[in-house]
Parts: C-alpha cells; sequence; structure tokens
C-alpha cells in the first residue's frame, strides 16, 4: 500500500471523545501513523506488531492496513480502546487487530515484536520521562520499535537504548499538528515538534531473563 493511500485510510479513525490531559491523550495524526508505519513496511518489520498505549488504535490500524501478520493494541483506558474498536470497523483493516485492555508498560504478551508507540511525552507535572516506561517495555519484547518522542530527545533514547541491549538506526524530525482539545489551549491547532526512532533490540531489557 503506497504512504498517501494508507494516510487517506487512517483519517477515518476517530480520536478521543474525551481526551485527559493527565494521560496527555493525544491522536496520533494520520500522516505521522502512516509515515512511521509505511518505513516499518519498507525495512520488513511487520511481521508480529504490538502497539502500546494505542490510544484509538492509529498505530494498530495501520498496520493492519499495511499487510502485517497480527497486530495487538494495548490501550489502559476503556473508554480509548471503544473508539479504537469502532474505528476497526470504520477502516475494514484485512486483518483483525486484537485490542486489549491493559498496562502498556506491562506488556502481557510473549515472544518478540516489533513495537510501535507514541507514548506521553511527559509534558505534564509530574509526569515527567513518562516515556521512559514504554521504551522499558520494548525493550523486554522487541527486535525493533518505533516510538514518538518530544523534540530534543535523541541523547536520551540513544543512552537509554545503549543500556538496554538496543541501537539507535533511523531518527528523524515529525510535526504533530494537533486541535484544540483542552481549555487551556489558546489556539485552534498547534504544531508541535517531535522526533520519531527505529530502535533495534538485541538483548531482553535489564534485569530480564534471555
Amino acid at each position: 500500500m503506497r504512504r498517501r493511500t494508507l494516510e487517506r485510510r487512517l483519517e477515518a479513525v476517530e480520536g478521543f471523545a474525551d481526551p485527559d490531559p493527565a494521560r496527555e491523550q493525544y491522536a496520533t495524526p494520520a500522516d505521522v501513523a502512516a509515515h512511521l508505519v509505511f518505513l516499518a513496511a519498507s525495512r520488513g518489520d511487520l511481521g508480529r506488531v504490538l502497539d502500546l498505549g494505542t490510544g484509538t488504535g492509529m498505530l494498530t490500524l495501520g498496520a493492519a492496513l499495511a499487510g502485517a501478520e497480527r497486530v495487538v493494541g494495548v490501550e489502559a483506558d476503556p473508554a480509548a480502546l471503544a473508539v479504537a474498536r469502532a474505528n476497526t470497523d470504520r477502516v475494514s483493516p484485512p486483518v483483525e487487530p486484537s485490542w486489549v485492555l491493559g498496562d502498556a508498560t506491562r506488556p502481557p504478551v510473549a515472544g518478540r515484536w516489533t513495537v510501535l508507540a507514541n507514548p506521553p511525552f511527559g509534558a505534564q507535572r509530574g509526569n515527567e520521562h513518562a516515556d521512559r516506561a514504554f521504551l522499558a517495555a520494548a525493550s523486554e519484547v522487541a527486535t525493533v520499535s518505533y516510538t514518538l518522542h518530544n523534540a530534543g530527545s535523541r541523547e536520551f533514547v540513544e543512552s537509554f537504548a545503549a543500556d538496554n541491549g538496543g541501537r539507535v538506526t533511523d531518527a528523524f524530525a515529525v510535526e504533530l499538528d494537533l486541535p484544540r482539545q483542552f481549555g487551556f489551549h489558546s489556539a485552534e491547532r498547534a504544531t508541535v515538534d517531535a522526533e520519531a526512532y527505529r530502535v533495534e533490540w538485541a538483548t531482553p531489557g535489564a534485569g530480564s531473563p534471555p
């Protein structure tokens, strides 16, 4: 599937009905999701795909549309997961995703996966470095991961990967075009600078058995 075609299909994905700022519930834009998934497909990484913190299912459904063999989306918010299930019907992927209600930082799977994740960046007070737990989870179950992070995260991601048996192979800037969602937002839309990383994980995470 062409990247632009994938993006158009993903534009049908509904976002959060009642987003929670404490969870940093911002939907992944369709163009960014298509970029990540298309890159994963071009690198031969769309086998078994695990979306950690799937939200309303954007990355999960992108992988399902792009030809993944199996796709699992994990989300702790039952309301978001209900929207994700409804989005399956809107998108009609050839592979039916499995939706799991649970803590994305404790993946409920075994074996080795390709991990996709747009974790909370840790922008809220008291939630600093929230993306670290998602990288830690990826290091435990992933052969390769594709994750989004706040701009300026390269040193952190490279250091974390190196300490946990991983290696950053790709890093690039992305722009998240986000609509106004919360009362403290002053503009109707905002562009957030972010970064995407592909990490190859050679060993399980620190402290995990081989």
